[in-house]
């Protein structure tokens, strides 16, 4: 798989994406039922997200993290646990959740899937995805990041966050403060398989 490794910048102790998501997009009009058509040009990352969750082609899951794992954790220290963001739309199988237990099974480390706690959007409220700047999407995530405190031993380890596109950074960087106050949670690491 082509990828272009990109440093992600954010209140994680380090971060990087593998490639850009869409690498060109031209637009084609509008369809007969009034939506706006793109012809898109994606990398192989991108492409290959784009068919895990629009497509529901799970077999991209195991590509897509023995990429992760081949090309971005050497770039960080040791990770002693990996911690998927949560979904922002709910779905019967969670795309980065799925990809974080593949990780997870390719380098034997525990994966923490119910540590992140998100509230939901009061009603009403635009959808994350509808909110296009940093400042509005800091206040609509505002005390809505909790940490479940799940690690029953003693210990205190590096956290990989595990993200499938990155955009603003703003969701990631609520996690990555939640989990500062977590004791059990040492550096904190953050991967993405595209940027936007």
């Amino acid at each position: 798989m082509d990828v272009q490794v990109k440093k992600i910048e954010g209140s994680w102790d380090a971060g990087y994406a593998l490639h850009k998501h869409t690498l060109s997009s031209v637009y084609l009009g509008v369809d007969e039922w009034g939506h706006d058509r793109f012809d898109n040009t994606r990398s192989e990352p991108g492409e290959a997200l784009y068919k895990l969750k629009y497509q529901s082609d799970w077999k991209q899951v195991e590509l897509l993290a023995a990429q992760v794992r081949e090309t971005l954790l050497p770039l960080f220290g040791k990770i002693g646990l990996i911690v998927p963001m949560p979904a922002s739309i709910v779905r019967a199988r969670q795309p980065v959740y799925e990809l974080a237990h593949a990780l997870g099974r390719l380098t034997d480390i525990r994966v923490f899937d119910e540590m992140i706690v998100k509230a939901p959007a009061l009603p009403g409220s635009p959808a994350l995805k509808n909110l296009y700047t940093r400042e509005q999407k800091d206040a609509a995530l505002s005390g809505r990041i909790s940490i479940n405190e799940c690690i029953t031993n003693e210990g205190c380890w590096n956290a990989l966050l595990l993200d499938d596109l990155f955009d603003t950074g703003a969701t990631m960087d609520a996690v990555c403060q939640a989990l500062r106050t977590y004791r059990k949670i040492k550096n904190i690491y953050a991967a993405a398989i595209t940027w936007k």
